[in-house]
């Protein structure tokens, strides 16, 4: 389960960076990619964190 979310992330994080580099080619979604990136980086640092100090 861990490496099915980091390897998300990882695409995720993929497709954000080539949106920055080059912005024109850009996909119509990359506004909704980059809020799903955001949130899941979000949710996964923060269930890393709750269950290391559990």
């Amino acid at each position: 389960m861990r490496r099915a979310m980091l390897v998300v992330l990882v695409v995720l994080n993929a497709v954000v960076l080539l949106g920055q580099l080059w912005p024109a080619g850009a996909a119509a979604f990359a506004k909704t990619v980059n809020i799903a990136f955001l949130v899941s980086s979000l949710g996964d640092f923060g269930w890393s964190l709750a269950s290391k100090r559990g």
